[in-house]
């Protein structure tokens, strides 16, 4: 009996130290939720406002030389963009290329043979005879028509027969400068099987559609040509910057991927219309071609921007926490709430803020008391 009674008490006790430490522990983390609830807010007295020296009143707009950075990305013009097809078709029968690789105007890229290329010298050929033959009778009926020994309707028929001969074999020269064929070195003894395609400009390869014994339609595009003569670089600007940027406005840019190379370069053009976004494109060129700017990189560019009118706070208005900048709020009483913003350049004593804090109250000076109020408090709670 005393055993038992020994064992009811010892998990009586048991359980009530259970039920004690998660007591403990729930109301350990009700305070951790009511402190982190609070670590952006902090209260004073009117005497602590009064002996800290903190100062309340609203952000202004100042006249500061400014600092934008935009982001965009190197293209080029549509004009620099090729791509390249065979407007008859054919069987791919070499294809040397590869993306990447350098090509230069006029050069081979590739061969293509197909039984139609035959068939369009032949025809070429054969109305190019027929022709000299049509025009001779023309000539003789036109002669004959003059002295009243035919008639005026013969005549006109060797006329006409003559002239849609030359409309005919006008369109078969056509087609041959089609597949790059020279009709006036073409005879019935290099009649050729085969057709090339040549590069309409220099530069470089950036895509290649097709392998060797492929057939390709006139639809096909086979290879993508990008001439970076003209390469630039697009950056997207925000509404309202836009009238801060002009035509021949200095830039200095950078990759994303090695931001201690620094280029610079010139806005050349800058678009007048915003899209769904609230935003437009700022063109730039660069002044020096480096061939490692490609098309499709991403960029940063800093255009710097002077006399402009910007929402600013002075200096002491803003605070730094763990890589960000804050400015406290006033409630209109004795609370402040620490509100997170986008800070922009620092000029003669004052820092400019992006964010909008238009009909805001702010702590103007010694904000960063209130920081370490706030924090401290933290810590004792």
């Amino acid at each position: 009996m005393k055993n038992t009674l020994v064992v009811i008490y010892s998990l009586s006790v048991l359980l009530l130290a259970c039920k004690n430490g998660k007591q403990e522990a729930a109301t350990q983390e009700n305070k951790t939720v009511v402190a982190d609830t609070l670590t952006n807010e902090v209260e004073l007295t009117a005497a602590q406002i009064k002996n800290g020296g903190i100062e309340v009143g609203a952000a202004t707009m100042q006249t500061m030389h400014s600092l934008l950075r935009l982001n965009g990305v190197i293209d080029v013009p549509p004009q620099n963009v090729v791509s390249v097809s065979m407007p008859l078709g054919g069987y791919l029968k070499t294809l040397p290329l590869l993306p990447g690789m350098p090509v230069n105007r006029g050069q081979v890229l590739a061969t293509l043979e197909d039984p139609q290329y035959i068939q369009l010298q032949q025809d070429y050929l054969m109305a190019k005879s027929k022709l000299h033959y049509l025009e001779a009778d023309y000539q003789r009926q036109k002669e004959l028509n003059e002295s009243k020994a035919n008639s005026d309707k013969v005549f006109q028929q060797a006329k006409a027969e003559y002239e849609g001969q030359r409309v005919t074999l006008s369109a078969l020269r056509e087609k041959l400068l089609l597949i790059n064929i020279n009709p006036d070195k073409l005879s019935d003894g290099n009649i050729t099987r085969t057709a090339n395609i040549y590069a309409p400009i220099s530069g470089f390869v950036t895509k290649v559609n097709g392998n060797a014994g492929r057939y390709v339609s006139p639809t096909d595009v086979l290879f993508e040509l990008i001439n970076p003569a003209d390469l630039h670089l697009s950056l997207t600007v925000f509404e309202k910057d836009i009238d801060h940027i002009a035509d021949g406005q200095a830039i200095v840019c950078y990759t994303t991927s090695n931001p201690g190379e620094k280029y610079t370069g010139k806005v050349h053009l800058v678009t007048r219309n915003v899209d769904e976004n609230r935003a437009g494109e700022v063109h730039c060129h660069f002044d020096k071609y480096d061939k490692r700017l490609v098309p499709g990189m991403f960029m940063t560019a800093e255009i710097e921007l002077n006399n402009v009118n910007v929402q600013a706070v002075p200096d002491d208005a803003v605070v730094r926490w763990q890589n960000k900048y804050y400015v406290f709020v006033s409630d209109g009483k004795d609370k402040f709430t620490m509100l997170p913003v986008e800070t922009g350049t620092n000029y003669n004593g004052y820092t400019e803020i992006k964010t909008d804090l238009s009909k805001q109250q702010l702590v103007l000076k010694n904000a960063y008391a209130l920081l370490m109020k706030m924090k401290n408090s933290g810590e004792e709670d």
